[in-house]
């Protein structure tokens, strides 16, 4: 039996992880419920906007913490080297080193892609922009850092998708491992 939230806070992760593990349009209430420990009632108590709402603001928190453990350090960086190490370090924590799904990605895979397209827009956006920057004061040409950029992104994803698949997490921490001396290399 689940133990029943008695904090808004508590249901957040429980609702990340039924979204994660089912998709937007998976979730259903029953499975929400299951998830919280709440009826019906009582989780439109909690989010009078229904499912789209609960998912907004599950993807809401998941912002606020890549923004506060990776797009701002990067941003913000005095030490490019310094800051790709620990982006990779935090990606790995908080995909359990390849065992979670990303939901953002789950969402802009998903059918309702359309309902969450700006904040799944927004969070990868962001995401590119702040370490091709951290890339840039690295010594790496604007192409150049862009497209490194833009290709962690991929490798990070990508990964995550192979680990699954394949029920292999190593996939994960390989690409993981080789990802800041990739970044930071200097062009040929």
């Amino acid at each position: 039996m689940v133990k029943p939230v008695v904090d808004r806070a508590d249901l957040l992760p429980r609702l990340a992880e039924v979204f994660r593990s089912h998709g937007y349009e998976g979730a259903t209430l029953a499975l929400i419920s299951q998830a919280t420990g709440l009826g019906k009632g009582s989780l439109y108590h909690f989010f009078p906007g229904g499912k789209a709402q609960m998912a907004a603001e599950v993807l809401a928190g998941i912002d606020s913490w890549f923004e506060a453990n990776i797009f701002a350090p990067l941003r913000t960086s005095d030490d490019p080297a310094r800051a790709v190490a620990a982006m990779v370090g935090a990606v790995d924590s908080y995909f359990q080193s390849g065992h979670r799904m990303c939901l953002v990605g789950v969402i802009a895979l998903g059918a309702s892609r359309d309902i969450f397209a700006e904040q799944v827009q927004d969070y990868f956006r962001r995401w590119n922009d702040a370490l091709a920057l951290v890339l840039r004061r690295s010594g790496l040409s604007a192409s150049v850092a862009r497209r490194r950029s833009a290709d962690a992104l991929v490798t990070i994803q990508g990964a995550l998708v192979l680990a699954r698949a394949l029920d292999d997490s190593r996939v994960f921490g390989q690409a993981m491992a080789e990802m800041t001396t990739r970044l930071l290399a200097k062009p040929d």
